[in-house]
């Protein structure tokens, strides 16, 4: 991005919160070699609960599962964090921004196969939506159509139902209205919408990039350079080596309110997105019919995004929740057991099947496609890494300190 001009600014609203030091970093491990054959990975779990609960299931069937639809493997990941922690008797899933409600059903119909597992667990679902639009959407997605769906616009918890799978469903515009409690959260393509405010150092010191009016074309707009300091700037780590960085204290606040929610309540969240670790300059840009747009050329057509500096979240949960992560998809997926379930599938394959399983496989892990597209992070209570206390209760069994699924090589035994 190219700075034209420096103009005066007006006032501005005080900053957030100030940014928290770092002092613990979460360790994750690439899968480098191919996983022993008698693995039994956490894909490998669910289809045995799934074979089990509804019966064999055809070749088509199996290939769908394992290399075209990574979305459930985020269903069995928060199985699995579930079962790691003691197997609660009870459980909320959250998801911040949920779209059309797609992912929210996948990882239910997880559940749903899973319910041999899960057939203690009282599991309630919390959609975050400040979209009335999308919110119908999720509902047409989610909801069973006989069980009609509660409106309440004035309340904080606007709108409740049932989804298809009988779980009770509600929506909320903040995350602060929804209940305190053992939770899992997901954020898919939430924190790459999130405003950013964006800095350029100058000689002068950091100087905040504003949009204004075009002085050669009063119908355009430009990027300008505040003349002096503006309160963003607090959000800047004074040790900071870059020359362009963008900050995003809305995403310093959610993330601090879902560590508070964690370390109170136990839980974790699963954040995937696009995103670098404190790497990244200049990431601000527009896609307009899934193609790179100009930012500032026409307003409003355009979905305007900014990569998550995942540094900075690292940063607002220290203290109180542990990390791990980023890691990219492809690593999260090795780590999962895909390279195991592609050997299996190809040795059992004819030729025209095989090409379709590498280029199933190609889409999801070559680093130019979703292999690097996006990251992982997780948030987890610190006990969860390191033992020590876990908050439990009578109808939680014993937790066990086993890998967290996707973040390294797992074993399941």
């Amino acid at each position: 991005m190219s700075v034209l001009a420096r103009v005066g600014v007006g006032p501005l609203c005080a900053a957030a919160r100030a940014v928290m030091p770092c002092f613990w970093r979460g360790k994750y491990f690439s899968s480098g070699r191919e996983p022993a054959a008698n693995q039994v990975t956490p894909m490998l779990r669910h289809l045995i609960y799934k074979i089990k609960a509804t019966g064999p299931i055809t070749v088509a069937e199996y290939m769908k599962e394992v290399l075209t639809n990574p979305a459930k493997l985020l269903g069995i990941w928060f199985i699995s964090e579930w079962m790691a922690t003691g197997k609660n008797a009870a459980f909320q899933l959250v998801e911040l921004g949920p779209g059309r409600g797609t992912l929210s059903g996948d990882i239910l119909r997880v559940f749903s196969q899973l319910g041999s597992v899960l057939k203690n667990c009282d599991i309630s679902v919390h959609l975050v939506e400040v979209s009335e639009k999308l919110s119908e959407i999720q509902a047409l997605t989610l909801t069973e159509e006989k069980f009609p769906l509660e409106r309440n616009p004035g309340s904080s918890v606007y709108m409740k139902g049932v989804t298809k799978s009988g779980i009770p469903i509600s929506w909320y515009r903040d995350l602060q209205d929804v209940p305190k409690g053992y939770s899992f959260y997901l954020a898919h393509e939430f924190f790459d919408v999130l405003p950013v405010h964006k800095f350029q150092r100058t000689p002068q010191g950091w100087r905040e990039v504003f949009v204004d009016i075009d002085p050669q074309a009063s119908d355009k707009l430009r990027f300008v350079l505040a003349p002096c300091a503006t309160p963003a700037e607090v959000f800047i780590q004074r040790d900071e080596t870059r020359d362009h960085v963008e900050v995003c204290p809305e995403a310093g606040v959610i993330v601090q309110e879902l560590s508070q929610r964690i370390a109170l309540t136990g839980g974790a969240a699963l954040i995937a997105d696009y995103g670098h670790d404190g790497t990244k300059t200049d990431t601000f840009r527009g896609f307009c019919g899934h193609k790179l747009h100009d930012v500032l050329i026409a307003p409003g057509t355009a979905d305007l995004t900014a990569d998550v500096d995942f540094s900075y979240l690292r940063r607002m949960a220290e203290g109180q929740v542990a990390s791990l992560g980023p890691i990219k998809q492809q690593t999260f997926l090795k780590n999962m057991g895909i390279d195991v379930r592609l050997k299996v599938l190809l040795d059992k394959s004819d030729e025209p099947s095989r090409q379709q399983l590498l280029q199933g496989y190609d889409m999801l892990m070559n680093p130019k496609k979703m292999g690097e597209r996006f990251h992982f992070f997780a948030l987890l209570p610190h006990q969860r890494l390191h033992g020590g206390s876990h908050l439990m209760n009578a109808c939680q069994s014993k937790p066990s300190l086993s890998p967290v699924a996707g973040f390294g090589e797992l074993a399941w035994r």
